[in-house]
């Protein structure tokens, strides 16, 4: 009798197809693991930007040309996954986070304001958009379909 070793066509060919159906799965889901951890940095600095232009309101009792480096509450310059931008008024603010686009994070835009209203859109035709990530007036988006 002899002793066969090996595998046949139709083993290799079943684990063949285990490992796409696996890889099918696994990548998309990781896709947005990663993209999740891109996201939060735009809340993270938001939440910190402010926290900076209240304490300017209370020392200077207007929010105009807080965002100005020099300041308490300079904008973010060291991030890289969101670019920030500022509105001001003497009473109000809004702080705008927009993803860079060729980071990934390209269709996001975060705001907060100095109620701490907090808003996520989601721009019509981006990636973000295409894969099924929508908006939230009343949050930040962290999962698909608009979830915080």
């Amino acid at each position: 009798m002899k002793l066969q070793r090996g595998f046949t066509l139709i083993e290799l060919m079943i684990v063949v197809v285990i490992v796409g159906i696996l890889a099918a799965v696994a990548i998309p889901a990781y896709g947005d693991y990663v993209l999740r951890g891109k996201l939060s940095e735009a809340s993270s600095e938001l939440s910190s930007m402010r926290v900076r232009l209240e304490q300017y309101f209370q020392d200077q009792r207007t929010y105009i040309n807080a965002c100005i480096p020099g300041t308490v509450a300079p904008l973010p310059t060291s991030t890289r996954y969101f670019t920030y931008d500022c509105t001001l008024t003497t009473a109000t603010f809004i702080v705008t986070a927009t993803g860079v686009a060729n980071q990934g994070t390209g269709g996001f835009v975060y705001t907060i304001n100095q109620s701490n209203a907090k808003a996520t859109t989601i721009t019509a035709g981006s990636t973000a958009a295409s894969n099924g990530w929508t908006g939230n007036a009343t949050c930040w988006v962290t999962k698909k379909g608009g979830a915080c």
